[in-house]
């Protein structure tokens, strides 16, 4: 795992597979919005709980959904900026750009 020295040196996180290389920026961004999906879901608990009505609550599972799905693409396009940017160690570490497509598609 990489040191954090300056908000834009790359922090790797060990993966199964290879690990992905992220700013401390957009590590924050990303822990940020999965942080207020939590918040979400406890929310949609608490509304069945609460027996609200099913509509209220399909609004809110529709809206968890989508925020996953944007967190999800902001990770792959991370990973392909860094690919871009840095082929050679992409390569060495295993992750080709084949590899994020795949990623890519699994979001859809």
């Amino acid at each position: 795992m990489g040191i954090m020295q300056e908000e834009n040196d790359l922090i790797e996180v060990e993966g199964a597979v290879s690990p992905i290389s992220l700013r401390e920026d957009q590590r924050q961004d990303l822990k940020r919005r999965l942080a207020r999906v939590e918040g979400q879901i406890r929310g949609i608990s608490k509304m069945i709980d609460d027996a609200r009505q099913c509509k209220d609550i399909v609004t809110q599972i529709s809206a968890v959904s989508k925020a996953l799905e944007q967190i999800g693409f902001r990770l792959v396009a991370s990973q392909i900026s860094y690919c871009l940017e840095n082929p050679e160690e992409a390569l060495k570490g295993g992750c080709t750009l084949a590899d994020v497509e795949k990623l890519f598609l699994k979001l859809r």
